[in-house]
């Protein structure tokens, strides 16, 4: 039963008397230490927006949309396994830990928002999160609340990809989104994956500013750069977008500086954009740093960034001179923004999820030249409490008007006795094991291969599975499938490089994403263990052992090199999910974990733990 947003209101206010929605405010007396930090009032669920003020500056963060124009749902992880120095320590918390960590109690709004447990009853009762038209209802009235002068909107990248109607319209759907939105900075990720002729198309229709200080024209392709009189390119510096840009709010200069996703042409086809490098580039951040606050002056220095938390983390403990950097690419909602000692002081650090679920907010007290003090919220963006947005609305309407019919087409039911199809988490989660399947099937393979990429939205038991949630899951501009013959010493390799793309201990060497989702066949990986040395024991779903020179059909989709022969992988699993008409997870093929055992970044794993 849905409810409508005054009946959600009146139930939550009933739940809030019985102290079961905590406040998430946390305050800094001063930004020096990670334990200034306390636990604001409880609020009511209707003042959840209602942001005390403070400071003379805000800025207000969301990141990882993936193309999400209307609400849905979308379940946080149960495994987000940290190695190294980044064990037990944030992002890499999930279900109980995570809460105890941030004082949050569990059965409410916010542990729902943060956390994956009892994820169907408590997304029954909430209602979906998310939505422009509600986002955009819930960014003017903080910009009504703080002042419109006093208020920065940035988008930490991954807003171009993820849907349908991005895919069709090249992003511009989502351009056109951000510009009613009122983004006023941004940077980038699967951004680079449309052609480079249409990113600059983008950038130029975007009215706010692109930042990118670690994205460099090639020498070779430097002396007849095809994109020479695009403003944002340097000849100087060779850089191919602007890195930073001064923001005046109210009298208080800051400086917003860009770091796109270092590893694009690595994780992402370099054949669409080929005249481009990136990289994490820490030394040329310092330098632009340092060359920043000594030529602008600015009050404040901040980077939007989407190294992923992790290489923020470490960015932040070898780069000075940065007040916050504000994260994406990993998708973790984190309530509270990590401090980090360097030499020059210290760089808050924070995370601010996917899919338009939260709103990330800021607030400085800049004074004297520098930030003195801050407030942190990451607000949860439920539909059901903010009203819809009546101009944005009629945008997503109509951008959405010339696909309505393909994107609503039914394919199937979720299963009503199985549990939510989610795509979250380190391994296999339930809409992968779809996709995998719909691989096998329709090319009737051994063995399937699906990325572990961290979009793709929820679907609860008993709904209807549209194209529009196949689109979501599946909707590249690479999305091409293939299957093939392939050894079982190859399988092994692939296994290997994302493992240790996923599980090295320096953050550097790692690129975000999940292991590699695999259909019909199981393994073993040892997270704490050496490049090539992770994965053993490889079997089919029968239990026969895979060999090394043995070759196996294998089917696929989104390769990163040349472009693959067969259909897209949504065509793959609309036919797959039209035959089915329940989808069902027979079963879900999760390895064995050894090393995690007694891990904070592990809970309710299906499989077994070594």
């Amino acid at each position: 039963m849905s409810l409508n947003r005054r009946e959600f209101i009146q139930i939550m206010g009933l739940a809030t008397a019985a102290g079961m929605v905590p406040g998430c405010d946390k305050q800094s007396s001063a930004p020096k230490s990670a334990d200034s930090a306390a636990s604001g009032l409880a609020r009511k669920p209707e003042e959840l927006y209602d942001v005390p003020k403070f400071g003379n500056a805000t800025i207000m963060h969301f990141t990882d949309c993936h193309a999400q124009l209307n609400p849905i749902y979308f379940r946080e992880p149960h495994v987000n396994l940290g190695v190294g120095p980044a064990f037990g320590q944030p992002p890499h918390l999930v279900g109980d830990k995570l809460l105890k960590h941030y004082g949050i109690a569990p059965n409410t709004i916010e542990s729902h928002a943060f956390t994956y447990l009892d994820y169907v009853e408590a997304a029954k009762k909430f209602g979906t999160v998310g939505g422009f038209a509600h986002l955009r209802t819930l960014v003017k009235k903080l910009r009504a609340d703080h002042g419109p002068d006093k208020t920065l909107l940035i988008d930490g990248g991954d807003t171009w990809q993820g849907s349908g109607t991005a895919y069709w319209t090249r992003g511009k759907d989502m351009v056109g989104a951000c510009n009613l939105l009122g983004v006023d900075v941004m940077t980038g990720h699967w951004e680079f994956t449309y052609l480079d002729n249409e990113i600059i198309a983008n950038v130029g229709d975007f009215k706010g500013d692109f930042v990118c200080q670690n994205v460099f024209v090639r020498d070779e392709a430097s002396f007849d750069y095809k994109f020479a009189d695009f403003e944002g390119f340097d000849e100087n510096s060779q850089r191919a977008f602007k890195p930073y840009t001064i923001k005046d709010m109210g009298g208080v200069r800051v400086a917003v500086i860009g770091q796109a996703f270092p590893y694009t042409p690595i994780a992402n086809p370099q054949r669409f954009i080929p005249d481009w490098t990136f990289g994490i580039r820490d030394s040329e951040m310092q330098r632009l740093v340092d060359n920043v606050r000594e030529t602008e002056k600015p009050d404040a220095v901040i980077v939007i960034s989407h190294n992923g938390m992790d290489v923020d983390l470490k960015m932040a403990s070898v780069v000075s001179g940065i007040d916050a950097i504000f994260g994406g690419h990993t998708h973790d909602g984190v309530p509270q923004p990590s401090v980090i000692k360097n030499k020059g002081g210290q760089t808050l650090v924070t995370n601010a999820g996917s899919n338009g679920k939260f709103l990330g907010m800021m607030q400085l007290d800049i004074r004297n030249g520098k930030v003195q003090d801050f407030r942190y919220r990451l607000l949860p963006v439920f539909s059901n409490l903010l009203e819809a947005d009546n101009e944005m609305t009629q945008y997503i309407t109509d951008v959405r008007k010339p696909y309505i019919e393909t994107l609503t087409e039914q394919l199937a039911v979720a299963d009503p006795d199985g549990g939510e199809l989610y795509r979250r988490g380190n391994f296999n989660g339930t809409f992968d094991q779809i996709i995998c399947d719909a691989l096998r099937e329709v090319n009737d393979a051994q063995i399937s291969m699906s990325p572990g990429f961290r979009w793709g939205t929820t679907v609860l038991p008993g709904e209807t599975i549209t194209m529009d949630n196949v689109m979501d899951q599946t909707c590249t501009t690479y999305g091409e499938t293939y299957a093939r013959p392939m050894k079982g010493s190859d399988i092994k390799l692939i296994l290997e490089d994302v493992a240790d793309n996923l599980f090295n201990t320096d953050p550097y060497r790692q690129q975000g994403g999940d292991m590699v989702r695999m259909g019909g066949m199981d393994y073993t990986i040892d997270i704490n263990g050496s490049i090539g040395n992770r994965i053993s024991d490889m079997r089919l779903d029968d239990g026969t052992p895979i060999e090394a020179d043995k070759e196996y059909k294998l089917a696929g989709w989104a390769t990163v090199g040349s472009k693959s022969p067969g259909e897209q992988i949504w065509e793959t699993v609309a036919t797959y999910l039209r035959d089915q008409k329940v989808a069902k997870v027979k079963k879900l093929n999760t390895p064995k974990i050894i090393g995690a055992k007694g891990n904070p970044c592990i809970a309710d794993y299906p499989g077994e733990l070594g």
